[in-house]
């Protein structure tokens, strides 16, 4: 990516308003569905999972701010962390609130579009991290690490459904 400034050199088009609009979407479908959760209930296993309901909103909370630091920094931003690391992104550790998890990601989602709607080009691309999941050399542009956004954002807001259903019956939809 070859801009890091804040201030947009054009008006976002549609398509970059498009994008955000379809990551708010699933951001609302996941702050949906742990609306009215206490702390207990949101640090709870409802499945033989790991996952927790607090400890999705987080891990897509650090994801997205991974992701977008990407386009900003490049691929330092996304380097893989330890797996005890890993594993405390996806649940609520003692003493941690939903609501604090929740204020971050509402930042962190003010972060990603003030990034994007400040790019020039959706285009620009940089090289990805070392790693097993990524082909050598592979580059990502913004627009793809967006759709990634979007893909990991809903496929977590899904988990979370399942998890709420779990919990207490309660469904994002139907």
């Amino acid at each position: 990516m070859t801009t890091t400034t804040n201030t947009p050199t054009t008006a976002p088009t549609r398509e970059v308003e498009d994008l955000l609009s379809t990551l708010a979407l699933h951001r609302g479908f996941l702050r949906f569905t742990v609306q009215g959760l206490t702390d207990e209930q949101a640090a709870r296993r409802t499945t033989v999972s790991e996952l927790c309901l607090g400890g999705l909103v987080k891990h897509v909370a650090l994801m997205e701010a991974s992701w977008t630091a990407f386009i900003t920094e490049g691929p330092r931003a996304v380097a893989g962390d330890d797996g005890d690391s890993w594993a405390d992104g996806f649940r609520l550790s003692p003493g941690e609130r939903l609501a604090d998890v929740l204020e971050r990601y509402d930042a962190v989602a003010r972060r990603t579009e003030e990034v994007v709607r400040a790019l020039p080009d959706l285009d620009a691309d940089r090289e990805l991290p070392p790693a097993p999941w990524f082909e050598p050399g592979a580059r990502w542009s913004a627009r793809r690490v967006l759709l990634h956004l979007i893909a990991e954002t809903a496929q977590h807001a899904g988990h979370a459904d399942v998890l709420r259903e779990a919990l207490d019956g309660q469904k994002t939809m139907g």
